[in-house]
């Protein structure tokens, strides 16, 4: 076998399960990753059923893992690598390793035990193998008469914490080095709190993500418009807007843009208060009760004792139903557009008094992470933070933390069709909170479900992507469901770079490489960004579906 040699155990054919291996000789290696298979990609290639848990290759020369950000088809594997007797050190970016015990927890208790003592053994046996590498700086990890290799981590734009890997190697008796590349997941220009990711100088071999390499996203601008658009348009149905978010990364970046619109809004409400006599100006111009209350946050209360809200009629819905989703671009066709029909029928929305209910006790604990990571947050969130606003902790966020409030709130909004934003965990549908949401609310046409990410074949919330929108159904917890409810979806709010994204970081290296893995993507996308990549490489070259 030459070297280096890299095998892939894990995103090679699918989008999940991220984990590579870099054979640096013959007893050296290197783990990238160890992610969970989500969705179709879950289930045995050959067909015959069973579980891809289990690690099921050898880990004799393993000497290191090195975890690109803490996403869970990045790491959540890694009990299972731990139980087969990976016994190496876990390195990742100082805000990974802050975030990464916290995901390993909650796979834990999913996976193995909920037992107290048992998890936080486990807890001290990561946090004791963990070492934190700072950005832009290298790491020796072998250093022999043979080979020196070392590596270094740089911001990857995915999430905060999240790094590409850039290995070099030095094969000092044969006179001959590599420079080896793994993308990770790279993120979108100008997301909320990151730096964008830099190219790197060089690579010889790449590893490069693909899943959304047949896409171009909307600018963040734009998206915040489309954002703002399709929630208008979803709340004159007099429902709720229920929102899968991933519990690290997009939930907090909807937070950011959440604030962001009620900011301008309010400044908007204020300026209107200065130019207009005050008895001009209505107390309240809400989508309705809720959004209409004089209060500084809406009443959320769902005790018995609470004064009832008379229930709002079913009424036709608002023109959401029954449209294109997720088109080649990504791109709900309609979501920015409110019909003129409807126009008149309902007054705007009020934004400062509409409540954005958080209801993910893991994206809680990562929103409240975030915010203990701010020498980490770019330079217009720490501009945000000295103006004194408050884009992780505003007023009208209302966290959702016990089950008995979480099922209290859910039966509320079911019973009333309150409008409000429910921002719940579970990014896929295929777990977590967002499943009883779903449950109770999708047979019913006032309410909106608004996809912000991707989507996995095989996850519940694709089949409701996919279907909803023609009156379809979707299975949960093994229940069939009819979808009633309306459905959107917005691409541009993906936290993975477009075909243009990572054809540029390619193109922005100073020695382009000669051989591409192509990996973390489905077969169009990877195809596609093949496609667009092969006009840019260097001949000869190789690439690598």
């Amino acid at each position: 076998m030459d070297f280096p040699h890299i095998e892939h155990h894990g995103a090679k054919d699918g989008v999940t399960g991220s984990c590579h291996q870099l054979d640096m000789n013959a007893t050296t290696s290197l783990l990238v990753d160890c992610g969970l298979f989500q969705g179709d990609d879950a289930s045995i290639p050959s067909g015959e059923g069973g579980s891809r848990l289990p690690i099921d290759f050898p880990l004799d020369t393993i000497k290191a893992l090195v975890v690109t950000h803490v996403h869970i088809d990045h790491v959540g594997r890694i009990p299972y690598l731990l139980a087969a007797g990976f016994a190496g050190p876990i390195l990742c970016s100082e805000a990974s390793a802050k975030l990464l015990p916290i995901v390993l927890e909650d796979t834990f208790k999913l996976s193995f035990s909920r037992d107290q003592q048992r998890i936080e053994r486990y807890i001290d046996i990561v946090e004791s193998r963990l070492v934190a590498l700072p950005y832009q700086h290298w790491f020796t990890l072998v250093d022999t008469d043979e080979l020196n290799a070392r590596i270094r981590l740089q911001r990857a734009g995915h999430i905060i914490g999240s790094a590409y890997v850039e290995v070099d190697l030095n094969y000092l008796q044969a006179g001959q080095s590599k420079r080896i590349v793994f993308s990770g997941d790279l993120g979108s220009p100008h997301a909320p709190f990151l730096m964008p990711p830099q190219s790197p100088e060089r690579a010889d071999i790449l590893v490069l993500e693909s899943t959304y390499g047949d896409r171009i996203h909307e600018d963040r601008q734009t998206r915040r418009q489309r954002l703002e658009a399709v929630i208008e348009q979803a709340l004159q149905d007099q429902g709720t807007v229920l929102i899968p978010a991933f519990s690290i990364g997009r939930a907090q970046e909807l937070l950011y843009e959440l604030e962001e619109i009620i900011h301008t809004r309010s400044v908007g409400a204020n300026s209107l208060t200065n130019m207009l006599p005050s008895e001009t100006v209505p107390a309240s111009i809400g989508a309705s009760s809720l959004a209409n209350s004089n209060s500084k946050r809406p009443p959320l209360s769902t005790e018995e004792s609470a004064a009832p809200i008379r229930p709002l009629p079913p009424g036709e819905r608002a023109g959401v139903r029954g449209r294109e989703t997720m088109p080649e671009n990504g791109i709900t066709a309609e979501s920015a557009e409110v019909r003129e029909e409807t126009a008149g029928d309902t007054p705007a929305t009020n934004w400062p008094e509409l409540p954005i209910i958080l209801d993910s006790p893991l994206a809680s604990r990562f929103t409240a992470a975030y915010r203990e990571l701010k020498p980490f947050w770019n330079q217009e969130a720490r501009d945000r933070l000295q103006s004194g606003r408050r884009p992780l902790s505003f007023e009208q966020l209302i966290t959702i933390d016990s089950h008995s409030d979480h099922q209290r709130i859910v039966n509320h909004l079911t019973q009333t069709a309150r409008p409000a934003i429910v921002i719940a965990g579970g990014g896929m549908c295929s777990g977590g909170r967002i499943v009883n949401y779903l449950k109770a609310m999708l047979g019913d046409k006032r309410h909106n479900v608004l996809f912000v990410g991707y989507q996995a074949k095989g996850t519940p919330g694709h089949a409701i992507q996919t279907y909803g929108p023609k009156g379809g159904y979707v299975n949960l917890d093994g229940e069939h469901f009819d979808i009633r409810a309306g459905i959107s979806s917005i691409g541009g709010y993906s936290a993975h770079a477009d075909q243009k994204g990572l054809v540029e970081f390619m193109t922005g290296m100073q020695q382009r490489p000669t051989e591409i893995r192509v990996v973390h993507g489905e077969q169009r996308a990877k195809e596609a960004l093949a496609e667009a990549l092969k006009q840019h490489l260097p001949a000869p070259f190789e690439l690598q579906l």
